[in-house]
């Protein structure tokens, strides 16, 4: 019975959003209407761009991993990013779904694409400042927000400048691991240097401007499954992004016992801290002024 209610449920929101689609005749440009438009938007970066764009008035649903501004904590979920709810989504009753085609499980995105709800995609990349500049102006003219992208490019260079002036006053390279935990596999991974595309991943590059050196060379990230990964990279410094930290309950023993952490300088140093995933994991319009941010945490003692 619970099965058949269930199924009746989905069946009535797949009709309510074909619906919405149907009623949606101009996606290419969606600012024009801002009454009709239901934007669910899955990407931590893009939504952080459209509150930065100013342009968040359309925006009804996001993925769990958008956390910043704090504004958009407020708005209704729709799950982790690589693990979504076809049902969560629908319900929102969605005339668009943007995302930066980093989202699953696929039999999720197969089934929203079956219902015809336009999708979309930007083409730049957030893989440098650069792209993440190219990024932040196409999306600019998509929500006809040319002046203010204009603004967030310029500012976005200038922070970049001031913290790399900054961070020449600390004279040691502290070696640094970076742990994160995955919520899709729900379990913690370590950071390599060169996840991502690019020169580098966006928290090896962050590392790197903020005056320290990524522990582990990997070109990506890796389950916590072998002491060997930490244990023979020795970081001086740990950073846990946040949820991994909280899950832990802030408790330093804890993470003491995750594979290979306790016998590393950082355990023994107590150099173990937190860090706002937002601040480390991917570049976006903050990140000229995340960069001095991360300095602050690396450096310390």
């Amino acid at each position: 019975m619970l099965m058949t209610m269930k199924r009746i449920l989905l069946a009535a929101l797949l009709l309510a959003a074909l619906a919405a689609a149907a009623g949606c005749s101009r996606f290419n440009n969606p600012a024009s209407d801002a009454k009709a438009e239901r934007l669910v938007v899955i990407s931590q970066t893009y939504n952080e761009i459209i509150w930065a764009l100013g342009a968040q008035d359309k925006v009804v649903g996001v993925d769990f991993s958008s956390t910043y501004p704090p504004e958009v904590q407020k708005v209704q979920t729709v799950g982790y990013h690589r693990a979504l709810s076809a049902e969560g989504i629908l319900s929102l009753h969605p005339t668009a779904i943007i995302h930066d085609d980093n989202i699953g499980p696929p039999q999720v995105v197969e089934q929203l694409k079956g219902l015809n709800i336009p999708m979309k995609t930007f083409e730049a990349k957030n893989d440098s400042v650069e792209g993440t500049k190219a990024l932040i102006r196409e999306m600019g003219a998509y929500f006809h927000k040319e002046q203010r992208a204009e603004e967030l490019c310029r500012t976005l260079d200038s922070q970049m400048a001031a913290s790399l002036e900054a961070v020449r006053k600390y004279t040691d390279r502290p070696r640094v691991a970076v742990i994160h935990f995955g919520r899709a596999s729900n379990v913690y991974l370590v950071v390599g240097k060169g996840e991502g595309t690019g020169d580098g991943s966006a928290a090896g590059r962050m590392i790197e401007w903020a005056g320290g050196e990524m522990a582990i060379n990997s070109g990506r990230m890796q389950r916590m499954e072998s002491p060997e990964i930490v244990a023979q990279a020795n970081p001086d410094v740990i950073l846990v992004t946040d949820y991994g930290f909280d899950r832990a309950g802030g408790d330093l023993e804890q993470l003491k016992a995750l594979p290979g952490v306790a016998t590393s300088n950082a355990a023994k140093n107590n150099r173990i801290y937190r860090i706002e995933e937002n601040q480390l994991m991917y570049f976006g319009p903050r990140s000229g002024e995340n960069v001095e941010k991360v300095a602050a945490v690396i450096h310390q003692k």
